[in-house]
Formats: C-alpha cells, structure tokens, sequence
C-alpha cells in the first residue's frame, strides 16, 4: 500500500520587531519576575515581536509568493515610531507588554500586510490587531502569576524606538516538544515613503 507523503509545511506570521536596546530594557524591568516565577513558559527574548497577520500552518510552497509582495510594502510605509509600554494578560494566562506610539500607522501597515497576504493567494484567519508583545504564558491553572507581574509592569515605558523591518517568521510545525522557536524566514527594511 502506498503512503502518502504529507507536504512540508510551516506555522508562519508577518511582524515587527522591537530593536535590542527596547528589549533590554523592558528585560531588565522582567529580571526580578524571571526569578520569582521560573515556572512560566518565558519566550525567548530573541523571539519578542508584534504580530501583524497570523496566517497559521501553510504548505512551505506557499511561502516563496509572498516575498515579492511583502518586499515591496515594506518598502512603500513609513517606518512607525513605537514604544513598549506597561504589561496586561488575556485570560489571566498570557503575560504581555503594550505597544504606545504611531498606533495609526502600525493599524495601516497591518491593514496592508493582510491586504496584501490575500492577494497572494493565501486565507487565513483575521483576528482584531491588539498590538503587543507576548513575554510569558502560564501553564493551565495557574491564573495568579500573569496577572501579578503585569501589574508591576504598570509604572513601565520605553524609550521609543523605529520599527525598521517588516518580518516573514516561521515556525516548525510538529517537531519540538520544548517551546516554540521562531526563525525569520525573510525580512525588508521598511521605506519612508507614503503608505500604499
């Protein structure tokens, strides 16, 4: 009997990164927490970003059609001056930083990065932008910690910063047991040009 071979696929989202300097320091404020509450599944700092679009599990073919497009909206929008802000969770599990800044400008490039995902081609499931960067989760049952630590982060503001590039990420899917780890697949410099 003949097996069909499953094509090679790939979890991939379209974001922004913050620059080191903007995670250090936010890294700094998490220090004392990172001791207080090793049992958090912490991300990697190196993974810190904002997702704009999630486009979910994709066959890997899929993905080469996209970098066209994406190079040329990059580097069609101004690039948005952005801080990191503050902290909240979303259902007492999932520990986050906030995004202040050129919140209308992050709002249109995330508008035309879907926009343009679609035309590619490419369905994926729109969920509202709430724009923030994920640091920790907790695991099921533990509904105390997310909610402790983002009240430290309250007094919490960052120097702001430009977001420089526009992110193709991918993910493996299926293969680790451990957490996720994220790699970009590809990544343009956003322009200072007018947005499409």
């Amino acid at each position: 009997m003949n097996e069909q071979i499953r094509p090679a696929t790939v979890r991939v989202f379209i974001a922004l990164a913050p620059p080191d300097h903007a995670k250090e320091e936010l890294a700094r404020e998490l220090r004392p927490a990172y001791d207080t509450h090793p049992h958090l599944r912490w991300n990697r700092i190196e993974d810190w970003h904002i997702t704009l679009a999630f486009l979910g599990e994709l066959p890997a073919a899929a993905v080469p059609p996209l970098r066209p497009a994406l190079a040329g909206l990059a580097a069609a929008h101004r690039s948005p001056r952005l801080a990191l802000r503050g902290g909240g969770h979303f259902d007492e599990r999932v520990l986050w930083s906030g995004i202040e800044g050129d919140l209308d400008e992050l709002h249109t490039l995330a508008a035309d990065v879907r926009t343009t995902v679609k035309a590619c081609g490419i369905i994926f499931e729109e969920r509202p932008l709430r724009p923030h960067l994920t640091l920790a989760r907790a695991r099921r049952g533990d509904t105390s910690s997310a909610g402790e630590i983002a009240a430290k982060l309250t007094g919490f503001t960052g120097r702001r910063w430009p977001a420089e590039r526009l992110h193709l990420v991918g993910s493996d899917v299926g293969r680790s047991t451990g957490p996720i780890r994220y790699r970009d697949i590809e990544a343009w410099p956003l322009g200072n040009g007018t947005s499409p």
